[in-house]
């Protein structure tokens, strides 16, 4: 059985705000083994980021945190507590969508991945520059004994990624999370930064988080794939099982929404109706009912309770699709033209239902 590295249980984190409390995280759960890639994809505002975000203990002060970390047997909330200021940076690092909000725009970019270095490895500043020309060897960045010298705004947004990568990486870290980081860069540069993850996460024996709202991204990169809506994960499973036979109505729409090479040209996507919910005082129920096709009266009674098989495919539906109840709901609805929450559907003659 393989080692596990990141264990997270029933992780939850709310702001407080003038207008109320915001649940943005509610009861997340997940693992992570050793040199694994999980994928958490998600409509923005569903959580992604603030669970990343609270795994590098970047939340303000105001964020109310419960559940449990685990990373390697070491409880990471407590190192928090203990001001532990060389855990993150060197054991679980982090790299954000934006170059530029990471960069410093006054210091070399040598300087730069010099200081984590300096700071968390000890190394005198010459060491230091030199490794920081190796690492950025290491990333791709050409001619890196000129680039070191140079200035963030100098640097392409494609180079200023790979800084912030080659940042990342210094210290050799055992979990990389990488936030969107593809979302400041061209399509050819996306897949080169994609690229060169995938094989400095092989070459290291490092785990991965990969955050994004590209499902393509996802499905070509990660071992598993967890699903975001709401705060909460509706779906977690491996990749290909995932794809191939989802069970959350979310996820099915999701894959709905996406354009495919077989289709002829022209053709409409199919959106997900409405939009995400207030995360302020939510109600008791699934919180995807009102844009859900298998919307039934029971699914405003309660939040459904995660089933499907423990550990490898997992679900949180009354009405799970490609199964029959799921089908006999759809079915209802379809006869009926709208839902329990009074959502007007109609019949899909292409694609994933």
């Amino acid at each position: 059985m393989a080692d596990i590295l990141l264990t997270v249980e029933d992780l939850c984190v709310r702001f407080p705000t003038d207008r109320g409390v915001v649940q943005a995280v509610n009861g997340v759960n997940f693992q992570l083994e050793q040199g694994q890639t999980l994928g958490i994809v998600g409509e923005s505002g569903s959580g992604k980021s603030v669970t990343a975000k609270t795994l590098m203990n970047l939340l303000p002060r105001s964020a109310d945190v419960e559940g449990k970390v685990t990373f390697d047997g070491r409880d990471v909330r407590e190192l928090a507590r203990k001001k532990e200021d060389h855990f993150w940076g060197v054991q679980m690092t982090m790299v954000f969508q934006d170059p530029m909000t990471s960069l410093n725009p006054v210091k070399r970019c040598g300087e730069q991945i010099a200081e984590t270095l300096r700071y968390h490895l000890g190394h005198n500043k010459k060491k230091a520059i030199a490794e920081a020309t190796s690492l950025m060897e290491q990333v791709g960045i050409p001619e890196p004994t000129k680039r070191v010298r140079q200035y963030p705004h100098e640097l392409s947004g494609g180079l200023r990624q790979r800084v912030v990568i080659a940042m990342a990486l210094a210290c050799q870290p055992r979990l990389l999370i990488a936030d969107e980081p593809t979302t400041a860069v061209d399509v050819t540069v996306q897949k080169l930064l994609l690229d060169l993850l995938d094989d400095l996460r092989r070459d290291r024996g490092m785990s991965m988080i990969l955050i994004t709202h590209d499902l393509g991204v996802a499905r070509g990169r990660c071992d598993e794939v967890a699903v975001m809506y709401a705060g909460r994960i509706v779906e977690r499973a491996e990749t290909e099982t995932l794809f191939s036979d989802s069970r959350h109505p979310y996820t099915n729409a999701l894959l709905r929404s996406i354009p495919r090479i077989d289709q002829p040209s022209h053709t409409r996507l199919d959106p997900i109706p409405g939009r995400p919910p207030e995360l302020i005082d939510p109600p008791e129920q699934c919180a995807y009912a009102p844009r859900c096709r298998y919307a039934q009266t029971d699914c405003l009674d309660s939040i459904p309770e995660v089933g499907g098989v423990a550990g490898q495919h997992i679900y949180a539906c009354h009405h799970p699709a490609n199964t029959e109840r799921g089908e006999a709901a759809l079915a209802a609805n379809l006869a009926a033209g709208e839902t329990a929450t009074g959502l007007k559907i109609h019949a899909i003659t292409e694609g994933v239902h």
